[in-house]
């Protein structure tokens, strides 16, 4: 992940977590390349496609300190390409909807 990624990703995680909600909603609102919501898989919330890992599980690993590398590790069916997808997209729609 680039050091500007990681930034944003550490600014977003100080956010109030009505504000985090919030945002994590209007970001799952959108479509993406590698995030999916159905209702018949894990009750419709967000996980990576072609996989039941919710992607709220990496967003807790790396608010706990652990790296990309600790989360791959416990999630083998989720890619590293899927994982830094996931952040540039989550990167370019905060920026946007800073912006």
């Amino acid at each position: 992940m680039s050091h500007d990624a990681a930034a944003l990703l550490n600014d977003v995680l100080r956010l109030p977590e009505n504000e985090r909600l919030e945002l994590a909603s209007r970001l799952f609102a959108q479509e993406s390349s590698v995030i999916s919501a159905q209702p018949g898989v894990m009750s419709g919330a967000p996980v990576f496609k072609g996989t039941r890992v919710l992607a709220q599980t990496l967003i807790e690993y790396l608010e706990a300190g652990d790296s990309i590398d600790d989360f791959l590790e416990g999630f083998p069916s989720v890619t590293r390409e899927q994982v830094i997808a996931f952040l540039e997209e989550t990167k370019a729609r905060v920026l946007a909807y800073a912006g």
